[in-house]
């Protein structure tokens, strides 16, 4: 029988284990502590505050959730990009309108005409709607809907209904909604429960509007190739309408809760606010869906008549939500908040940035996750896609004054109404397509090619317009 000798361990040999042996114990402590690190940032704040639908102050929530409240109350700095934004320091933001006078005269006849800003961060978007000089015209209660955390005066209107609330607001006058808004303590401008659920803190879409509006785009044979969700109601039994807070994915709604309020609509006193969505998201789909919706006296649907060329006009709001969709990014399934609101590291947690500013300032988290450039390549590629739009703009602008002076020059030498129809609905066409773009707040960048064609189609149409006109006077 053979004997095994013990084969004593060198020094070395059990210096490498007693090292090995301490490197994995500190390897899972360390995990364990970044576990409970983790643990502990999710829920320690949890149990601190109650929170309901009826709490709008932010404040509030800060109390539970004080890293995004931090970064939330950053949306009071003045902030500026190249082509957007405001940098000053003085109590409103410099008029767009004094600075490109080309807008100002789109607008005569309409309150654009008398006050156009710049825009600022999230945190004014209430006093600024107050202090706006176009409050001396008569303005409706239905503007609150995206600028107040305005959800429980809806639900108090439409007793428990927050849709039939909404659909009362119009009727009122801004300043009566606005009073009530305060003296109900919710005139706040966008508040965390106007997109968190307060129980379980899941993202949402709360504004009837952006609901009522997405549910005629699904029943709508539109292409969506950027809502997903949408395709895969079409194709259910679609016995219930489709319902953004429980058939859209995560990264939908990602999208959705700034599509709430970033898009295009009709706000003032005929009828309820509408998203002009039941026939797609296209430009042309929007305004498919304006030329067949009528105003309360049957006639055709219009924002304003032009002071110049008695033309009935659409004015376009700010319609991101819907050039965004058209873009690559959507279609590669980036949500707004991806770029707007990246994930951020702080300690051992990683929240979404309530710092909701443009990406050119937050090039290295908003940008470079996806696109491995420098930042100066990275602003070099989106300097040109806004430049190119922005001189585009610019010719659409001069265009579009050409017209007006044609359309002034013909009437000046007799010309007739039933001459200039035909006319008129050039400049309707022309303008909503312009103000598309000048509305929107990428400067073309969240669909750069579809931004450069609506652009020359405006273009392309002021000089169609304006050749009619110079007929007229001959």
């Amino acid at each position: 029988m053979t004997t095994l000798k013990k084969i004593p361990l060198s020094k070395r040999a059990i210096g490498i284990i007693l090292l090995f042996a301490v490197a994995t114990a500190g390897i899972a402590a360390l995990l364990m502590n970044v576990f409970e690190r983790k643990i502990e940032a999710s829920f320690a704040n949890k149990n601190r505050i109650q929170l309901t639908e009826d709490d709008t102050d932010p404040k509030k929530w800060g109390l539970g959730f004080p890293k995004q409240y931090d970064s939330y109350k950053r949306t009071a700095i003045a902030t500026r990009t190249r082509f957007g934004g405001h940098g000053g320091s003085e109590a409103l933001p410099e008029q767009k309108i004094e600075r490109d006078p080309w807008l100002k005269r789109i607008f005569a006849g309409y309150a654009f005409s008398i006050d156009y800003r710049d825009r600022r961060g999230h945190a004014y978007m209430l006093s600024d709607q107050e202090d706006t000089k176009r409050q001396t015209k008569p303005q409706t209660g239905s503007c609150m809907h995206c600028h107040a955390s305005i959800m429980p005066v809806y639900r108090e209107l439409g007793e428990g209904d927050a849709l039939a609330g909404m659909n009362k607001t119009h009727k009122m006058s801004y300043q009566e909604l606005n009073k009530k808004a305060h003296d109900m303590g919710h005139a706040h401008p966008v508040s965390c429960v106007d997109c968190h659920n307060p129980n379980t803190m899941e993202i949402r879409v709360t504004r009837p509007a952006f609901i009522v509006g997405i549910q005629k785009l699904a029943e709508s044979s539109a292409e969506v190739p950027a809502i997903p969700s949408i395709k895969r109601w079409r194709e259910g039994s679609r016995k219930q309408p489709y319902d953004p807070n429980t058939d859209a994915s995560t990264t939908e709604m990602r999208s959705f809760v700034c599509g709430q309020c970033h898009v295009e609509y009709y706000c003032s006193s005929d009828m309820p606010l509408t998203y002009p969505w039941g026939d797609g998201l296209k430009m042309e789909d929007l305004e498919t869906f304006w030329d067949r919706t009528k105003l309360s006296n049957g006639s055709r649907f219009y924002d304003y008549k032009h002071k110049e060329s008695n033309a009935e006009l659409l004015k376009v709001q700010h319609p991101e939500f819907e050039l965004w969709s058209q873009g690559v990014h959507a279609r590669s399934g980036v949500a707004c908040a991806d770029c707007h609101m990246p994930y951020m590291r702080d300690g051992a947690s990683k929240v979404s940035d309530h710092w909701v500013r443009s990406p050119l300032l937050n090039i290295n988290r908003a940008c470079q996750t996806c696109h491995r450039f420098s930042e100066k390549e990275i602003k070099t590629r989106v300097d040109k896609i806004q430049n190119t739009n922005f001189k585009l703009l610019q010719r659409g602008g001069a265009a579009l004054m050409d017209l007006l002076d044609e359309i002034q020059a013909a009437k000046s030498r007799g010309a007739t109404e039933r001459e200039l129809k035909d006319i008129q609905e050039i400049h309707r066409k022309s303008q909503w397509r312009l103000d598309y773009i000048a509305a929107e707040n990428s400067m073309g960048f969240h669909a750069p090619q579809e931004a450069a064609r609506i652009l020359a189609e405006a273009i392309d149409l002021a000089r169609q317009g304006q050749a009619k006109a110079t007929k007229l006077r001959r």
